[in-house]
C-alpha cells in the first residue's frame, strides 16, 4: 500500500502549481495562468487516483483480495485500466469543459464480497473521496487564509471535486451512483445496465456539452453542495483563470 513514485510527482506538481499562482497572484497573469493549470490539473489527477483507491481499498477490506495483486491500492494511476482512456482523456474533458468526466477504473471481484451492502459501499467509497476531499480543501483554505489568486484556484479545484461527487453520484450506467444501486436491482435491469455501461457517460457528457442549461444544472447542484461545506465564491474568479481563452 505504499504509494507509487508517479503518484507522489502528481502531488509535487500540484504543489507546484500552488506556489506559483500564490507568488504571482496577479488575476489572469501568465504566471497565475500556468499556476492555477498545474494545480487544478495536478489536483484532479491525484484525486482520479484517490478515487480509485478508495474502490480498491474498501473492496479489499470487503474480502476482495485481488486489487492487492493487481496493484490497485498503490495509488499509481497506470494501474487504472487505460492510462489514456482512463486519465488522458478525462483530464481533456475538464480542461476543454470543466467538467469532471470520472476517468479511471478498478476491476472488483463481486463474488468475493462479504454481501450487497458491501458491493455498494465499494461503489460509493469513489465518490466519498472526491466529497472529502473538496472539504478538506475548503477547511485548509479557512484556516490558512491564502493569497487571492490561490484561493481562487483552490476553491475551483474543491468545486471541481463537488462536481466530480455529483456527477459520480447519478444513477446512469457507468457511473457509481448507478452501481451503488446494481446489487438491488433485478436480474433484467443488471443485464441492460451492463449493455449501456461503456457508453452511457460519455452520452451523459455529450448532454452536458451539448444542451444548452444542462450543464448549469450540474453546476447549480453542485454549488449548493459546495456552499453547504463551506465554499467561497473565489471558485469563480479560478474558473476564470483555469479557462483563461473564454
Amino acid at each position: 500500500m505504499r504509494p507509487s513514485p508517479i503518484f507522489l510527482g502528481l502531488i509535487a506538481l500540484t504543489v507546484a502549481g500552488g506556489v506559483l499562482t500564490g507568488l504571482d497572484n496577479e488575476y489572469q497573469s501568465a504566471g497565475t495562468i500556468a499556476g492555477t493549470w498545474l494545480l487544478v490539473i495536478g489536483g484532479w489527477a491525484v484525486s482520479l487516483c484517490l478515487h480509485e483507491f478508495g474502490h480498491a481499498f474498501t473492496a479489499f477490506r470487503g474480502g476482495d483480495r485481488e486489487v492487492y495483486f493487481k496493484g490497485y491500492l498503490t495509488l499509481d494511476p497506470r494501474k487504472y485500466t487505460d492510462p489514456v482512456l482512463s486519465l488522458f482523456l478525462p483530464l481533456l474533458l475538464l480542461a476543454a469543459g470543466g467538467i469532471p468526466l470520472p476517468g479511471g477504473a478498478v476491476w472488483i471481484n463481486h463474488y468475493s464480497l462479504r454481501s450487497k451492502g458491501v458491493e455498494s459501499a465499494v461503489s460509493l467509497a469513489g465518490p466519498a473521496a472526491n466529497l472529502g476531499l473538496g472539504i478538506l480543501i475548503t477547511i485548509a483554505m479557512a484556516l490558512t487564509n491564502p493569497a487571492p489568486m490561490l484561493a481562487a484556484a483552490l476553491s475551483y479545484l474543491a468545486l471541481v471535486q463537488i462536481l466530480a461527487f455529483v456527477l459520480n453520484m447519478l444513477p446512469i450506467p457507468g457511473l457509481d451512483g448507478w452501481g451503488a444501486l446494481e446489487p438491488y436491482l433485478s436480474h433484467r435491469a443488471r443485464e441492460l445496465g451492463a449493455k449501456a455501461r461503456p457508453w452511457a457517460p460519455l452520452v451523459l457528457f455529450a448532454v452536458l456539452i451539448g444542451i444548452p442549461g444542462a450543464s448549469g444544472v450540474l453546476f447549480d447542484v453542485a454549488g449548493w453542495v459546495f456552499e453547504g461545506i463551506g465554499g467561497e465564491p473565489w471558485w469563480i474568479v479560478g474558473y476564470s483563470n483555469f479557462m483563461f481563452w473564454r
